[in-house]
């Protein structure tokens, strides 16, 4: 299958952004819920109540990033720790 002619394809990454830098370096650690980004090497808490609305949400134990973008207002749910 090609592509139509004059449209952009959408930037597909698998790895998250850090809230702090921007950057696609944000990794799990060894902790469940805690992240820290290789590129500023700051560190972050998954939060089960988002910081900017105060919604709760339920936090699944899986491998990918679902989990940090709150469901309400679309911000993230990590704190830096």
């Amino acid at each position: 299958m090609g592509t139509i002619p004059g449209m952009i394809e959408p930037e597909i990454s698998a790895e998250p952004e850090c809230p702090g830098c921007g950057q696609r370096w944000l990794r799990a650690t060894s902790l469940p819920g805690r992240y820290r980004c290789v590129f500023c090497l700051r560190r972050y808490e998954l939060r089960s109540d988002c910081p900017s609305c105060g919604a709760h949400s339920t936090i699944a134990r899986m491998s990918d990033t679902a989990n940090m973008v709150c469901r309400n207002c679309g911000s993230t749910t990590l704190r830096r720790v």
